[in-house]
C-alpha cells in the first residue's frame, strides 16, 4: 500500500537530480489541465515505497515511472505514452506510436536515458517546488 496517495490521481516518479526529467515534470505540469498527475522524485519517501512494493531495483532501471490509480506500475515509454494520453491535444495523439513495438520504443528511451546527465546536465539536489506548485507534490 502507497501512502499519503490521493485517491483518482496517478503519480510521477521521476529523477529529480535530472534536468531533462525536471523539464518534462515541467512540462507536464503545464499541460495538465485536468489535474490528474501528482508528482515526486524516485529519492524521496513515497518514491522508495513504491520502488520497494514493486521491488523495483533502479541500479536497473533507469526511467520515468507512471504508478496509476488503479495501482498498475508503468515504466519507460509505456509511462511516457500513457502520460502524454493524459495531457490534451495535440499531445494526447502520441499514443499512436504503442504500434511500435515495446522494445524498439523502449531502445530509443533507453539510449536517452543513458545519456541524459550527459546531454542536459545533473542537479545537485532534486527540484523544490514553489509554493504554488507544492500540492502536485508528494514527500
Amino acid at each position: 500500500m502507497i501512502k499519503n496517495l490521493p485517491e483518482n490521481k496517478h503519480l510521477i516518479l521521476f529523477d529529480g537530480v535530472c534536468n531533462l526529467c525536471n523539464n518534462a515534470i515541467n512540462y507536464v505540469i503545464k499541460h495538465d489541465k485536468n489535474n490528474v498527475f501528482v508528482f515526486a522524485p524516485l529519492q524521496s519517501n513515497i518514491g522508495n515505497q513504491v520502488l520497494e512494493a514493486h521491488q523495483i531495483d533502479t541500479t536497473k532501471l533507469d526511467s520515468i515511472l507512471l504508478y496509476t490509480a488503479n495501482k498498475q506500475l508503468h515504466y519507460k515509454s509505456t509511462a511516457a505514452l500513457k502520460i502524454a494520453s493524459k495531457l490534451g491535444f495535440p499531445r494526447n495523439l502520441l499514443p499512436i506510436f504503442f504500434i511500435v513495438p515495446a522494445f524498439i520504443r523502449n531502445w530509443v528511451y533507453d539510449v536517452i536515458a543513458k545519456n541524459r546527465y550527459k546531454w542536459f546536465g545533473k542537479k545537485e539536489a532534486c527540484m523544490i517546488p514553489t509554493k504554488e506548485l507544492k500540492a502536485k507534490f508528494l514527500e
